[in-house]
């Protein structure tokens, strides 16, 4: 007879669960869960970022400082969908519910897991935080202490620290890791993808650590214009702003791909909390891909906005005209693979229940984990007796605080 423990509630609660065991960069970021309200595919939400302030020192008279609280938010369009469908016959109806989870619903769990995982990753292109050298792997406790670095300049808490890298680089690092006695553990190294703590990060094995091809670039790309500086009211919602550039090779091309960095001679990175001066060069990211036109002209969308001044500053100045942009990401059209340095405010998973009609002989049963929300439906075919279950996801990774996350190139 079938079995009594094959229904849509045990079976969305099961897959739930094996999904988010399955789970790496999920797990990683932060999530989203206060609301749940059911969301069509293509229909938006709205999250908050996280406020920063001044304050004022050395006077308790608060009488004539207030700061406005002026939130940025941001919009999130649940557009990524995973579903799949089976039959499920008399026989396979007779096998025990374990055997049935690890028979038919593991692997689809690690399918909807893989696809949450290559979403994720492929937000790379929104960190403008970068280190490492183009071609070189990383493999030694400097390149990675590093990097570390540059995210404390940045403002970015010590703790909690993840790093994701490819299985070079993480084979790279445990050799490192296994050598050393960093908290106890390392010697015997970490389960799984866990490769250990190393350099403050808690770094990770992944095969979605992403790759990012250069772009064809071409010409002597320059600032055209200065007082290019925006204001946070304009760029609180985007963290974004656009910059008007020359020089590019005058044709009509592409020039630029997402993910691009760049630095400007001049323009250092402060350190959002103290505003001080870091020393180091901003580095820039070009989120959308450009081309110049036939003069040289290329207009680009990049992050972080050029601030220069109060609670959001970014920078020390303004570029000044003609100041060109030296390419740090590598050698034009080629590929290099990054890890991904973040911290878990960083990326907000957003996931919703799928907004399902209901029919007569349809079961649904939705389930909300603790990263996300999937939904099993079931319906007998009256013909043969067999069942039918679909399966279904809705949710949508974004860049929360572009500030809290980090590419180390290889």
């Amino acid at each position: 007879m079938p079995n009594s423990f094959f229904t849509v509630s045990a079976i969305s609660k099961e897959l739930v669960r094996l999904m988010e065991n399955d789970l790496v960069l999920g797990k990683a970021v932060g999530t989203d869960n206060l609301e749940n309200e059911v969301v069509k595919s293509g229909g938006s939400v709205k999250i908050r970022r996280q406020m920063q302030y001044l304050g004022q020192d050395n006077n308790l008279d608060l009488t004539s400082y207030a700061e406005d609280v002026v939130e940025g938010t941001v919009t999130v369009q649940l557009d990524q969908t995973w579903s799949n469908k089976i039959t499920v016959g008399a026989l396979d109806r007779t096998l025990s519910f374990d055997r049935y989870s690890d028979m038919v619903l593991k692997p689809m769990a690690r399918r909807a897991a893989e696809r949450v995982e290559a979403s994720i990753a492929a937000l790379y292109p929104s960190f403008y935080l970068f280190d490492g050298t183009p071609g070189t792997p990383p493999a030694t406790y400097a390149a990675l202490a590093n990097a570390g670095a540059i995210m404390t300049d940045a403002g970015n808490s010590v703790n909690g620290r993840l790093a994701f890298h490819s299985p070079q680089v993480a084979a790279n690092l445990s050799g490192l890791i296994q050598g050393t006695y960093v908290d106890g553990k390392n010697k015997t190294a970490m389960e799984m993808v866990k490769v250990g703590r190393y350099a403050g990060f808690d770094n990770y094995e992944s095969v979605f650590a992403p790759t990012h091809t250069v772009g064809p670039l071409g010409g002597t790309p320059l600032v055209n214009g200065g007082s290019q500086a925006v204001t946070y009211a304009t760029a609180k919602d985007t963290w974004s702003q656009s910059l008007i550039t020359d020089g590019w090779t005058a044709a009509a091309a592409l020039r630029v791909r997402a993910g691009d960095t760049f630095t400007m001679t001049g323009v250092n990175m402060v350190n959002p909390n103290t505003k001080a001066d870091t020393g180091r060069l901003q580095t820039f990211t070009i989120l959308a891909n450009g081309s110049s036109d036939a003069g040289g002209n290329l207009t680009l969308t990049i992050s972080p906005p050029i601030i220069t001044s109060g609670a959001f500053q970014t920078v020390t100045a303004a570029p000044a005209d003609n100041i060109g942009l030296t390419i740090k990401t590598g050698t034009a059209n080629t590929s290099y693979r990054q890890s991904l340095l973040i911290d878990p405010g960083a990326i907000a998973l957003v996931s919703r229940p799928l907004d399902i009609p209901s029919g007569e002989g349809l079961k649904t049963s939705t389930v909300s984990g603790e990263y996300v929300t999937m939904s099993v439906s079931s319906w007998v075919d009256g013909n043969t007796l067999n069942e039918n279950m679909r399966f279904d996801m809705l949710w949508k990774p974004v860049v929360l605080d572009p500030r809290r996350g980090m590419r180390l190139t290889s």
